[in-house]
């Protein structure tokens, strides 16, 4: 897990959507989904319920923000 990731995370949580987390981090879409999926990997749980083009915070999701918001 990298600082990185986390912030990606975190702009990804406070935004909502890939598009609008990938244009205000400067990256594109795919390296976004790809840095997300590896944490969640590293982290052995969902950090997003994906409903569509929608997506969601898990329960676990919202305790990992909660932590990472205090970094």
């Amino acid at each position: 897990m990298t600082l990185v990731q986390l912030r990606h995370f975190v702009t990804l949580a406070k935004t909502g959507s890939f598009v609008k987390a990938s244009g205000a981090l400067c990256i594109t879409q795919p390296a976004l989904s790809r840095s997300i999926k590896a944490l969640e990997d590293e982290l052995g749980r969902l950090l997003f319920d994906r409903v569509g083009k929608r997506i969601e915070l898990t329960s676990f999701g919202h305790e990992v923000l909660a932590r990472s918001n205090a970094l």
